[in-house]
């Protein structure tokens, strides 16, 4: 009976929580079996530490139990301050960070749930054999198994995975998520202008201003992209994370980006206010009014479906920014490339500005082949992976095709088209990164 109110208790509590998220944060609704499965992962390593942690002395009774469950109360406790206040009445670090160590022990925990499963899966096997072994021999025979308990395995191999997974996170938090990356690439156009010889593009993607705790590393980013002395910056959406307020108190340090032919710069899917509730229809048209004031004060040129032709001397080239087009159900297609590119036709060159990349795949490489190059964000390589000389992986590539770096399209053009996907200045959800580090990127473009 206590094992089925048990199991109930659990049904009832998931399927509550599923319809409060549900109602706050539909967007997010997607999001849910994957949080359900954290929190069963969570239930299953308690149930295998308990029984442990129950034999030790009085004070580690009470301290490690805390300890564990700590993340969770936290969790909960978040949920439920949002319900009462809005995202501008909380402190931005405390929303940053709080957010940040619940991820960082749930996900420190994945390391030894999944050495238990194993372990268990083992010991099932050897059960079955065992059973298998005494019906043959016509008579039974009790299972002993190994001398080492799960307490014992969870000790020697998932608890210390488990605090190297989680000093590796919080020194994402701390040091590499401002590590901040010159990634510099030389391209060849053959249509380039000779006038054109050498231009330099610095781009940079995905600021989500909302997640900066601090102002100082913001202009540690802006003195490297200005110490590269660009003739074009290009930034490829997602400014903020969920409201345009987030990025009032870095005005200031944004607006001095400098080029000699200005900042370009498009939406991403975080730009819309999709991802946050709204007292009325209007409201969210105000955030977005705010949002295209913020780029005229900063002196910013916001390009939604539309072009900017850069002239020097005689020639030109152009420059094309879409709104927010990608390939998946939940984001938006606003982008429109043909009306975007009115007004292009006689540029001997093409520069895009789109945020997702999955527009390039999609779109741009199999019905736009005069678009020589697209800029892309988005992915952020998924803030986790590894880069290592030939080495290059991140749980990214098995969502997105293009996910970070620099790509070529050469099967259905006659000249070959490039799309390069940076991996983001910025981070959203886990407030740092691993292995994947934030990027600007330096472009030189010569004539082929």
């Amino acid at each position: 009976m206590k094992k089925i109110l048990y199991v109930s208790g659990i049904i009832v509590f998931l399927v509550l929580a599923y319809l409060i998220v549900l109602d706050l944060y539909p967007k997010n609704a997607g999001r849910f079996p994957f949080f359900a499965l954290l929190f069963l992962g969570d239930l299953y390593l308690w149930n295998s530490v308990k029984a442990w942690i129950n034999s030790k002395k009085r004070l580690i009774r009470y301290v490690l139990p805390a300890l564990y469950w700590s993340p969770f109360v936290l969790l909960l406790a978040l949920v439920g301050f949002s319900m009462v206040f809005t995202e501008n009445d909380w402190n931005n670090t405390f929303k940053i960070y709080s957010f940040g160590f619940v991820f960082v022990f749930y996900a420190s925990k994945l390391l030894p749930i999944l050495f238990l499963v194993f372990a268990d899966v083992i010991r099932l096997f050897r059960y079955i054999n065992m059973k298998a072994a005494s019906v043959k021999k016509g008579h039974s025979e009790k299972y002993e198994g190994q001398k080492i308990t799960r307490a014992q395995f969870l000790q020697n191999i998932g608890l210390i995975s488990g605090g190297i997974l989680f000093s590796g996170l919080i020194t994402g938090m701390f040091k590499w998520a401002y590590d901040f990356k010159i990634k510099r690439h030389l391209l060849s156009l053959s249509h380039l202008p000779k006038s054109f010889d050498g231009l330099k593009i610095v781009q940079i993607s995905d600021i989500h201003l909302g997640s900066w705790a601090g102002e100082h590393q913001l202009k540690d980013a802006v003195n490297l992209i200005n110490g590269l002395n660009p003739d074009l910056v290009f930034f490829t959406g997602d400014l903020v994370n969920y409201k345009t307020d987030e990025a009032f108190r870095f005005e200031n340090i944004l607006s001095k980006i400098q080029s000699k032919h200005g900042v370009f710069a498009t939406l991403g899917n975080h730009d819309y206010g999709d991802y946050t509730r709204w007292h009325s229809v209007e409201a969210k048209m105000q955030n977005m009014t705010a949002l295209f004031d913020f780029y005229k004060r900063m002196g910013w040129k916001l390009l939604r479906n539309e072009n900017e032709l850069i002239r020097q001397g005689e020639d030109s080239i152009a420059v094309i920014g879409v709104e927010n087009w990608g390939d998946f159900s939940r984001f938006p297609k606003y982008g429109d490339i043909a009306k975007a590119s009115v007004g292009t036709e006689n540029a001997p060159v093409k520069l895009l500005l789109s945020h997702d990349p999955t527009h390039w795949e999609k779109i741009i490489s199999q019905e736009n082949p005069d678009i020589d190059i697209t800029f892309a964000g988005h992915t952020h390589g998924f803030q986790f992976g590894i880069e290592i000389k030939n080495i290059k992986w991140s749980p990214a590539k098995y969502i997105y095709k293009h996910w970070a770096g620099l790509y070529e399209n050469t099967s259905t053009t006659a000249k070959p088209q490039f799309l390069y996907v940076n991996r983001g200045l910025g981070n959203i959800g886990y407030p740092g990164r691993i292995g994947i580090l934030p990027e600007i990127t330096l472009f030189e473009l010569k004539t082929a």
